[in-house]
């Protein structure tokens, strides 16, 4: 199994802690905050990475190199302008070889079954399958909603606070879904997947409950070091 592994983002809320390197190379005790997500993929069967990097990409590719030391094979798909979360996937796409693709954020660790998603979307012959998961308050978010296993809603804003549905920012996609992206910058998630689901296509989800952090802001960076410490999270 193949995934795309977003590390291309300029991490701005992030450098008042990690200003010397892409955000997904901040380090938890002393590796990178990416490699374990690298296990994480390992553990799940994925055989082959392939990073959508940009700002300091260098860095990475320096860090991981072929792959081979945890695991996996890894290409780099560089890119020389922001391009977003669907632009970055296209670039990568050149790497894709099989008929679907993992796609996620290398600045999250989310530890779920790889496995259930592709049973899903095997089953229901899916477009795309994703990942959602449950929070208290929703009116922080974007919310997503499945009626079954299909998704109806997303990323829709409310101001009602309670408990709810959102992305969580994995997703598994058909091969032929990267040709229908836009060359230059464009946003999976604000564009293409309203668009998709707009023209009638299969998009499929399951929720999940299983240990999230986002390193995105200093206090869930710092959380998610904790964790490792404390052994919350094993890889």
């Amino acid at each position: 199994m193949q995934a795309i592994l977003l590390a291309g983002g300029l991490g701005t809320r992030l450098r008042s802690v990690v200003n010397d390197r892409p955000k997904p190379m901040a380090l938890v005790e002393g590796k990178p905050f990416m490699e374990y997500v690298v296990h994480e993929l390992a553990k799940q069967g994925i055989t082959e990475i392939i990073f959508a990097v940009g700002y300091k990409g260098s860095m990475v590719e320096e860090y991981f190199q072929d792959g081979a030391a945890f695991g996996v094979k890894i290409s780099y798909a560089y890119e020389e302008e922001l391009l977003g979360t669907a632009g970055a996937i296209k670039n990568a796409g050149r790497f894709v070889h099989e008929e679907r693709c993992f796609v996620l954020n290398a600045d999250t660790f989310y530890q779920f079954d790889y496995g259930r998603l592709a049973k899903l979307a095997a089953e229901e012959n899916a477009d795309m399958a994703l990942v959602l998961r449950e929070v208290a308050d929703v009116s922080r978010y974007g919310e997503a909603i499945l009626s079954g296993n299909e998704l109806v809603r997303f990323n829709e804003k409310t101001s009602e606070s309670r408990p709810g549905t959102i992305n969580g920012g994995i997703y598994l996609m058909k091969r032929e879904l990267l040709d229908e992206i836009p060359q230059g910058k464009v946003s999976l998630e604000n564009e293409m997947i309203p668009k998709w689901m707009s023209e009638g296509r299969k998009l499929c989800g399951i929720v999940n409950d299983g240990y999230f952090v986002d390193i995105g802001v200093p206090e869930d960076y710092f959380r998610f070091q904790r964790d490792v410490e404390r052994g919350v999270v094993v890889w």
